[in-house]
């Protein structure tokens, strides 16, 4: 258990493999490492999207070897490979990062456009309970645009991800209808988790997505909002969980990795 003057109001609980139960419990978040191993090139997990499946419905992540962005939404998951083409992730594939969560929204209503995304960040922020430490974000509707990337996947030895990330491949999606989701983390769990907005996304149809780097939606977007107290935290053999923190270095790896900057 981490010390309450790291972690606040978030109560964080880490567990191993073999300590792992199903969550049934609603606003409960289920994470696979951690963000800061994922930068030091830890790539490989020990925990399978059928166990993953236990814990969550919808949320993001990648796949062991870093193979791509992973979108979990309605109970099944799903990969966006280096040019975004997105295919179904068999149950027992592996992933070293992932967050899900069971969604069971608190706030459900419509957002109005036109919104660039920092002013659709900012409707959110209006939107989150005042409350609430963390919360999981689902957005359905009609985007002009989705800026997105992902990455190659990657052989051993492994680099660190901050020089993987500059091999990124960014692409756009225009006029389309899909779903954008993720997680709203406070700055101060940076390193286990990322602060801020991680947010993936996936089309209708299932044939496009990746991470989110920017959007635009002129019409309405219906949002739902899942707050929540509570992260479980899997490490993985050879993972730690150091105290989180905002440290120059970390954050600036962090933007670089999740938010192109």
């Amino acid at each position: 258990m981490l010390d309450e003057r790291w972690i606040r109001s978030l109560h964080v609980e880490t567990l191993r493999e073999e300590e792992l139960h199903a969550e049934r419990a609603p606003h409960v978040l289920f994470q696979a490492s951690t963000i800061g191993a994922l930068l030091e090139g830890a790539y490989e997990g020990d925990l399978s999207f059928d166990e993953l499946a236990e814990h969550g419905d919808l949320g993001l992540g990648t796949l062991n070897g870093l193979d791509g962005e992973m979108i979990a939404l309605d109970g099944r998951f799903y990969r966006a490979d280096v040019d975004g083409a997105v295919g179904e992730v068999a149950g027992g594939e592996r992933t070293p990062f992932a967050v899900v969560t069971r969604f069971d929204p608190t706030v459900d209503l419509e957002v109005e456009g036109p919104l660039g995304h920092t002013e659709l960040l900012a409707r959110l922020e209006q939107l989150i309970p005042a409350d609430a430490t963390t919360c999981a974000v689902r957005l359905d509707g009609r985007f002009e645009l989705i800026r997105a990337r992902s990455v190659p996947r990657q052989s051993p030895p492994y680099r660190p991800l901050t020089e993987v990330v500059l091999e990124q491949h960014v692409f756009e999606l225009r006029e389309v209808e899909g779903t954008m989701l993720g997680f709203r983390f406070p700055d101060y769990v940076e390193g286990i988790e990322v602060s801020g907005y991680h947010l993936h996304f996936v089309s209708d149809d299932r044939k496009r997505g990746g991470h989110v780097l920017a959007s635009r939606c002129a019409g309405a977007l219906r949002a739902r909002l899942d707050s929540a107290n509570d992260l479980h935290v899997e490490l993985p053999p050879g993972v730690e969980l150091a105290d989180p923190g905002v440290a120059a270095e970390t954050h600036a790896a962090v933007e670089l990795v999740e938010r192109g900057s």
